[in-house]
């Protein structure tokens, strides 16, 4: 597997375009489509919360009926959510006016929007960019990363990852964008993510890779415990790439499966590193658990925990935060034989051994934690598995984005 720079239109026959279609922000993109040239297999995984936005009930309905779709397209500003019979009517107008555009069936077109909830897209505006949208896409990696900007809101960079790998003897690639920095918790998907790739597979391994590796990245991540009601992640496989179709798990499915979760953990990383006011990206790696739900479990209760967030943010190695977030769990363990390091570029310190303090030098503690990226490893000792999560400290700056968020 090899790393490639861009996105979503790396793969062979994507292609993306952004434009200001002035829907919340005045001063820059707020639309994007990603376009396959040729009908391509689809799959999806969308929010576990009740109260699902027009986008998200629309990609359900696509993802289940059809074998193929061909277009994404996504606006940022307004979320089209808790916005009733007015906002499924409005998600569709948008989808026909990029349909339009494209010369396609509008069913072959996913939506998705994100921004403000309860508040009416104002439908001229994005049908207007929708079908501006179909006459300014390109296939250049800058396009791509244009279109990973404009789906943007509270995040202060675009998240792109990309790979090429070999199935079969026929260079495969495959690349992805998505956003998010807040409202973001581990429940699938907590964000929005497109994710392109020429490979040739059936719909039903496409699904089943998707469903799989979303479990151990995107539902690994938390910025603020809040499920998002528009969280998507949707892939599109157009067979480009000349492989014989794969049809079975067999090696080749694993390969991919390997690429796949490799995108996939990159963009869930770079979304817990950009969360709403951060400074810091948390790793919690939990080892030697009983198995390997309660290892998950474990790892998340640390992420979320917004004392040991704080902390982190304050570089002040309070590790009694650590074993209580791990003690209210849910998950039952002998507290007295578990130990805790932390680590960074700047070294490794033991927490506690055994449930007890070690004595560790505080200086080169706080020095560990005052790094961009810190890595919390909980030893359970009690089986063989183990489980990792990402979240980020939690700042001053975080309330102040989200006390005046739609002003």
């Amino acid at each position: 597997m090899k790393k490639l720079e861009g996105g979503v239109t790396v793969a062979e026959g994507f292609m993306a375009g952004c434009t200001e279609a002035n829907i919340k922000y005045k001063d820059r993109t707020d639309m994007a489509l990603v376009f396959s040239k040729v009908p391509a297999k689809v799959a999806g995984t969308f929010t576990t919360n009740v109260v699902k936005a027009a986008p998200v009930k629309w990609g359900i309905n696509i993802v289940k009926n059809n074998e193929e779709a061909q277009a994404v397209v996504i606006n940022s500003g307004i979320a089209n959510a808790c916005t009733s019979k007015e906002g499924d009517e409005a998600n569709e107008a948008m989808a026909a006016a990029a349909a339009e555009s494209l010369k396609i069936p509008t069913n072959y077109v996913l939506t998705a929007s994100t921004g403000v909830i309860g508040v009416q897209l104002p439908v001229d505006k994005i049908t207007a960019g929708a079908k501006a949208l179909g006459g300014k896409l390109d296939s250049s990696i800058q396009a791509g990363n244009a279109a990973a900007k404009a789906i943007m809101t509270t995040d202060t960079y675009p998240k792109e990852e990309a790979v090429e790998f070999e199935i079969g003897g026929k260079l495969v690639k495959l690349g992805g964008m998505s956003k998010g920095s807040g409202m973001i918790h581990p429940n699938m998907a907590t964000m929005l993510s497109v994710i392109t790739t020429d490979l040739a597979i059936s719909k039903e391994l496409l699904q089943d890779a998707l469903s799989e590796i979303v479990k151990d990245t995107f539902n690994m991540i938390s910025v603020d415990r809040d499920t998002s009601t528009n969280d998507t992640c949707v892939i599109l496989a157009n067979g480009l790439a000349g492989n014989v179709e794969i049809t079975e798990k067999n090696e080749d499915f694993d390969t991919f499966v390997a690429a796949l979760s490799y995108v996939a953990t990159t963009l869930a990383k770079n979304m817990a590193k950009d969360g709403e006011g951060a400074t810091k990206l948390i790793e919690s790696t939990v080892i030697h658990a009983a198995s390997k739900v309660e290892a998950k479990v474990l790892a998340k209760a640390v992420i979320t925990s917004s004392l040991v967030k704080t902390a982190v943010y304050g570089s002040d190695a309070n590790w009694g935060r650590i074993i209580c977030a791990l003690g209210y769990s849910g998950v039952e363990f002998n507290p007295e034989q578990v130990d805790l390091y932390i680590e960074s570029k700047s070294g490794t310190v033991k927490l506690c051994e055994n449930g007890v303090g070690t004595g560790f030098s505080e200086e080169l503690a706080t020095k560990i934690l005052s790094d961009e990226e810190v890595t919390i490893t909980s030893d359970m000792k009690s089986g063989t598995e183990q489980a990792t999560a990402w979240g980020c400290d939690l700042t001053y700056d975080y309330v102040k984005i989200n006390g005046d968020y739609r002003s």
